[in-house]
């Protein structure tokens, strides 16, 4: 990047235990995953002088960094959701561009599975009434029903066919059976999609992600820490951000997302386009999340999402544009604001640590470019970040 007098790489990523972790908190889980990055990098917690995470602590980020020992000169707590963690880390790779910071930590940790296990908490989302929110909760529209909702109208507009959907679930599942640490790793059908509990009309339960218990980290850091560390640089090529709508009734489009203009910033900053991208990572809490950011990142046509996903193109093996490789939400796992971990599969592909779910071209290179894309809300933002090695 850019866009000041230094380029920006991620030097270390990390996820914490996840999957069912019944004996840790959320505090344990972002330390975990904070010390396993800065390992990754093979930098002390001393070079840390930025710090950014949301979701947990009265005051986060302060809460979670005096929890960490750190004492950041540079904070942020945007939360928009699912995208979080693509726009904090634009916002990071800003600053240490500009020299506001030069060692920038993201952690997240959740135990939303081990919370409702225990009775700490509901098992649906809880909005309070109050600003635009207030003239939809009254009518019980929740989450899932947003988005299946929205998933309705592709398939009214465009013909969309519930069968395409499923593809998406059955090549996340196909990604996860190569990944040692995907929660759920036997192979399903669309048949086994289209035959699960309905959940909300059009989606069964196979549609919807899992709930796990998990956290993340990534390093990112100025060009000249580079040379220090012990693992290559993934750099930070192009970023974008948007936000769309808080109520649904304030959505211009329910076939068009926030990622129509958060791509569009992201692939121009970084000067490169959709089809030099080798894999992607997409935020997937359904799977029309997959198909609606595939078209508005301008992997197909508005409308061609549903052909686009048929005949395994999604997948590591054989897929001309591997989506998800480690499961995803929808298999791997997903302890709520999911986008870090797009992240951190994205910087272990490029960098050839994926084991056997290794996105390499024909010849067997291993990847130079990808882009990762977390969603919010109900599609109410999206934050891309376009990375790319050597």
């Amino acid at each position: 990047m850019t866009a000041g007098n230094r380029n920006v790489a991620v030097v270390g990523v990390a996820l914490s235990d996840c999957g069912r972790v019944d004996d840790a908190t959320p505090y344990a889980l972002h330390a975990q995953a904070a010390r396993r990055a800065l390992a990754d990098a093979g930098l002390g917690r001393e070079t840390v002088d930025g710090f950014a995470s949301a979701g947990l602590g009265t005051l986060a980020p302060v809460e979670l960094a005096d929890y960490l020992g750190l004492r950041p000169t540079w904070v942020d707590s945007t939360s928009v959701g699912g995208a979080t963690w693509e726009v904090m880390a634009a916002h990071a790779a800003d600053a240490i561009a500009a020299g506001h910071a030069n060692a920038v930590l993201l952690a997240y940790g959740s135990t939303p599975r081990a919370d409702i296990r225990a009775g700490r908490r509901g098992g649906t989302f809880a909005f309070g009434a109050r600003g635009p929110l207030q003239f939809e909760v009254p009518y019980g529209h929740t989450l899932i029903a947003k988005y299946a909702m929205a998933a309705r109208r592709h398939m009214h507009r465009y013909g969309t066919t519930i069968e395409q959907l499923a593809q998406v679930a059955v090549q996340a599942r196909a990604n996860a059976a190569l990944n040692p640490e995907a929660m759920f790793r036997d192979p399903i059908t669309v048949d086994d999609v289209l035959s699960g509990p309905m959940v909300a009309d059009p989606f069964t339960k196979l549609h919807c992600c899992l709930r796990s218990d998990g956290g993340a980290a990534i390093l990112l850091a100025a060009e000249e820490y580079v040379r220090d560390c012990r693992t290559a640089p993934v750099w930070i090529l192009g970023t974008g951000e948007h936000a769309s709508h808080a109520s649904m009734s304030e959505w211009d489009d329910f076939t068009v997302s926030p990622a129509a203009t958060s791509g569009r910033l992201a692939f121009e900053r970084a000067g490169l386009r959709p089809d030099e991208m080798d894999f992607a990572e997409i935020y997937d809490a359904f799977t029309y999340m997959t198909l609606v950011t595939l078209e508005d990142l301008g992997f197909c046509a508005k409308g061609e999402g549903g052909p686009f996903l048929e005949k395994g193109r999604l997948q590591v093996t054989g897929g001309d544009l591997p989506v998800n490789t480690d499961g995803g939400g929808l298999s791997a796992q997903h302890p709520g604001m999911r986008g870090l971990f797009l992240l951190v599969e994205a910087v272990r592909q490029l960098r050839g640590e994926a084991g056997s779910r290794q996105v390499r071209d024909p010849a067997g290179n291993l990847p130079r470019h990808a882009v990762a894309s977390g969603t919010g809300g109900w599609f109410c933002s999206s934050g891309t970040v376009v990375l790319g090695r050597g």
